[in-house]
């Protein structure tokens, strides 16, 4: 990929990234630089996951932004260890040279068969946790678009409305901040105008959105 791929580009800060994916900041902040902790023989490190682009202000790019939700929904939907994970990526990394398996399609389309080998061999996985994360990550499946292997576009979930896909994130759409799908109108200006007193329904006929569509907007902004 080039390195004036959108998708490499720093564009997200660390708070916006905890925002438009609900994951709360100590946590991003962990899984991108990594935190001190203590322990009976003194401070130890827990060491990131997840790589940034190479930015003095520590912004992160759009695939980092797919593999902080990937890693999002591994933990809360399955538990995964991070330690483990780390190294199973690592082995992946080695294996195949992808950067990032995190946001690869292999990961999702196998679903992730090298990724949970060695994930399995390393907690002693059973087959009901294999399908597990099977599950998960075919469920994250649906919610990327791709070109090439490469995650392009992501629809976050919409609280109450799981498999709604009017939002998404594209780092070619209004600076990859999150919009209405179908019409590329940012959540955040929708929600400033409801904001300022104007009625869902004018909004809606300004942009040519459906009701739905603004009622996605509003829950997923008022849930970030």
């Amino acid at each position: 990929m080039s390195k004036t791929d959108p998708r490499l580009a720093p564009a997200y800060t660390l708070a916006q990234a905890a925002r438009y994916l609900r994951i709360p900041l100590p946590t991003v902040r962990s899984w991108v630089i990594g935190r001190d902790y203590p322990r009976r023989t003194g401070q130890a490190r827990f060491h990131p996951v997840v790589e940034p682009p190479k930015d003095p202000s520590q912004r992160l790019s759009f695939r980092n932004l797919v593999e902080l939700a990937a890693l999002r929904a591994l933990r809360t939907d399955h538990g995964l260890k991070l330690s483990a994970v780390r190294e199973a990526l690592g082995f992946v990394r080695t294996k195949f040279g992808d950067e990032a398996p995190l946001a690869s399609h292999d990961l999702y389309a196998s679903p992730g068969e090298l990724f949970l080998e060695r994930y399995g061999e390393l907690i002693n996985l059973n087959r009901a946790g294999q399908l597990g994360i099977r599950a998960v990550l075919q469920g994250l499946l649906t919610r990327l678009k791709w070109d090439r292997n490469q995650a392009v576009r992501f629809f976050p979930p919409v609280p109450s409305r799981p498999d709604a896909k009017n939002i998404m994130l594209d780092p070619t759409v209004s600076f990859g901040r999150p919009v209405l799908s179908r019409l590329g109108v940012t959540t955040s200006v929708i929600v400033d105008r409801i904001n300022a007193g104007e009625g869902p329904a004018e909004v809606a006929q300004d942009y040519g959105a459906t009701d739905e569509e603004i009622m996605d907007a509003l829950a997923y902004e008022r849930a970030a």
